[in-house]
């Protein structure tokens, strides 16, 4: 033992020795780098041979390694107060899973003692827990089943109350002209809603190309009421949701499961939508100010469902796991989106709200309302009942008869020719098949071929224009409108032109 301990001696005199330096050189350091009177006795020692120049770049070494000095000990203080910030976190953080944890116990035993009590105020009754008094020892009540097993409370309500439900027939028999007749004087005579028949033409036409129809323009000239008198014209309210700043996903539009209540969080959009799939009706959404939060954040996926050719594919998942009890269209945790929902979102452009990008205008279909109706004398029409499955038979007509024409086709491509040659804007295959939908029904309520290529062009093409620089787009305005004038027939596109000569107005 006597060599091990004079063996700890040597070592540790050895260790000790050397941290002793280090302290001491540290020390050593600090005491070289502060000698402020080497400093006053090495200039002293230069001053009388250093000339002005040269007491001009002393004073600025002087100042260089003051702010060294300084630098120095604000990077110590910053990291000092960085790692107090850092400490502090982790004991907030720590604080809170300790409270979580403690509350969590707490539920525990307040489940517990809810247990119980509802044990003894059962027993009372002689009966035994989950036993009620009409049924059998051992079957399962059916209100235990609704409070515990049910976590779709306003989709299995739809589900009992359309057990039975059969598909109605209304026995439609109205043309598109009369449609668009029917729906304005309704609109007029019901709601004092007054609006221009090519107005209610675009809109029906809208409805033929695209689910998501987007209302533009300044307040106060009835976009939301154009929706919503849709609704009551169907005989079917519209289903209001108003967006909020804060919706960053799509749970603001389908709801989530609560993983705490076990409850799925149900929104009024997600009934909507269920509830179609059992009828041959057709609803409406209205997304109502829609950019005052991002689209393409809440709206994203299904910007993506609705634009998938195969409606079976029509597919969203609200669940990642199914229970017996969910609801009958939910399968697997997935519902699927049934055609005959519209989604009609309004848009105010304001510094309040967020531009609408590419993605969602290419998928939809934008109607200007800048302008109230004139009032008329209107007709009296009741609200109708109509079959999803015949307004678009009328759709499908529609396009079979009244397909765009091959002369108008061949100018629609000679301008998108010029298009790209004079601007680098060019309009892929999506836009192209939702104006041979658009172009043929706007015909078929009435319109005439070129007023209908010439509003879907302004509103879904010339718009990109607003991306390029708007001295460039100047200078090509006149050039564009005198090629429309040439290839479509003088003041023909009257839409574009009004269009573009605004941008050049606002240059």
């Amino acid at each position: 033992m006597a060599v091990f301990f004079r063996f700890l001696y040597e070592m540790l005199a050895i260790f000790f020795s050397g941290l002793i330096h280090v302290v001491k050189a540290i020390g050593a350091s600090f005491g070289m780098t502060f000698d402020f009177k080497g400093y006053i006795s090495l200039v002293n020692h230069y001053k009388a041979d250093l000339s002005g120049p040269e007491w001009v770049l002393v004073g600025l070494v002087i100042l260089i390694m003051i702010a060294i000095i300084v630098g120095a000990v604000l990077l110590i203080i910053f990291l000092i107060r960085k790692y107090m910030r850092f400490r502090k976190t982790l004991v907030d953080q720590e604080s809170l899973l300790e409270e979580i944890a403690e509350l969590n116990k707490k539920v525990v035993t307040m489940a517990k003692e809810r247990e119980s009590i509802l044990a003894m105020k059962v027993s009372q009754l002689g009966l035994k827990p989950g036993e009620s008094p009409t049924e059998e020892p051992g079957e399962e009540s059916e209100e235990e089943v609704s409070d515990d097993n049910i976590r779709f409370s306003k989709l299995h309500e739809i589900d009992l109350q359309y057990a039975n439900h059969q598909i109605e027939n209304y026995n439609n028999t109205f043309t598109l002209p009369e449609l668009v007749d029917m729906f304005r004087n309704f609109a007029a005579g019901q709601l004092k809603l007054y609006y221009r028949e090519d107005m209610i033409r675009l809109f029906i036409a809208a409805l033929s190309s695209t689910k998501l129809i987007i209302l533009q323009g300044i307040s106060g000239t009835g976009k939301t009421s154009l929706a919503y008198a849709w609704g009551k014209f169907l005989s079917n309210d519209s289903c209001v949701a108003s967006v909020q700043p804060s919706w960053r996903d799509r749970t603001e539009l389908f709801g989530y499961f609560n993983e705490f209540t076990k409850k799925f969080n149900e929104t009024d959009v997600l009934r909507e939508i269920y509830l179609a799939g059992y009828t041959d009706d057709i609803y409406t959404v209205i997304l109502d100010e829609m950019n005052i939060s991002r689209v393409e954040y809440y709206f994203a996926e299904m910007l993506s469902i609705l634009e998938m050719p195969n409606q079976d594919e029509w597919i969203v998942e609200l669940v990642s796991s199914a229970w017996d009890s969910d609801p009958k269209r939910i399968k697997s945790g997935k519902l699927k989106i049934v055609p005959n929902v519209w989604y009609i979102g309004t848009i105010n452009n304001d510094d309040s709200t967020f531009m609408v990008t590419d993605k969602v205008y290419d998928r939809a279909m934008p109607i200007d309302i800048n302008e109230k109706g004139q009032v008329f004398e209107p007709k009296d029409i009741p609200a109708q009942h109509i079959n999803y499955s015949y307004l678009d038979g009328l759709f499908k007509e529609a396009m079979d008869t009244y397909s765009i024409s091959d002369e108008t086709l061949d100018k629609i491509e000679e301008m998108d020719d010029y298009v790209i040659s004079h601007f680098r804007i060019a309009f892929g295959n999506r836009i192209v098949a939702h104006m041979k939908k658009f172009v043929p029904v706007y015909m078929a309520c009435g319109g005439d071929e070129i007023d209908g290529v010439d509003y879907f062009i302004a509103r879904k093409i010339l718009r990109k224009f607003e991306q390029l620089n708007i001295s460039y787009i100047r200078d090509e305005v006149d050039g564009y409108i005198e090629f429309l004038d040439k290839t479509f027939g003088k003041g023909k596109m009257k839409e574009c032109i009004e269009y573009l000569l605004i941008l050049k107005k606002n240059t």
